[in-house]
């Protein structure tokens, strides 16, 4: 599943990453969400895109309001990416897959 999910723009949000049992996770200052499945997540945050990868990951709690997104599933890794062109992000993650 692909989607894309705007959190309120014009609000500044502080980011932090809290993660329980390496079953669930709390990500605050989450801007968007670029795309999710079940096994990865892409999110711009305050701070950077964050991309989490796992396990039967699923969204328990979004909150647009105050940015705020919980998962749950099994996390395998959680990386910051540097580069915040969209375009160069996705061909790193995509090339990554089909090389």
């Amino acid at each position: 599943m692909d989607k894309d999910y705007a959190i309120k723009s014009d609000t500044t949000y502080n980011h932090s990453i809290s993660i329980n049992d390496r079953k669930t996770i709390l990500i605050s200052g989450v801007k968007k969400i670029d795309s999710f499945d079940n096994e990865e997540f892409l999110m711009e945050t305050s701070l950077g895109y964050v991309i989490v990868k796992g396990e039967n990951l699923e969204i328990i709690k979004l909150d647009t309001y105050q940015g705020n997104v919980s998962i749950k599933g099994k996390f395998n890794s959680l990386n910051y990416v540097e580069n915040t062109n969209k375009k160069d992000k996705e061909e790193g993650v995509f090339g990554k897959l089909f090389k």
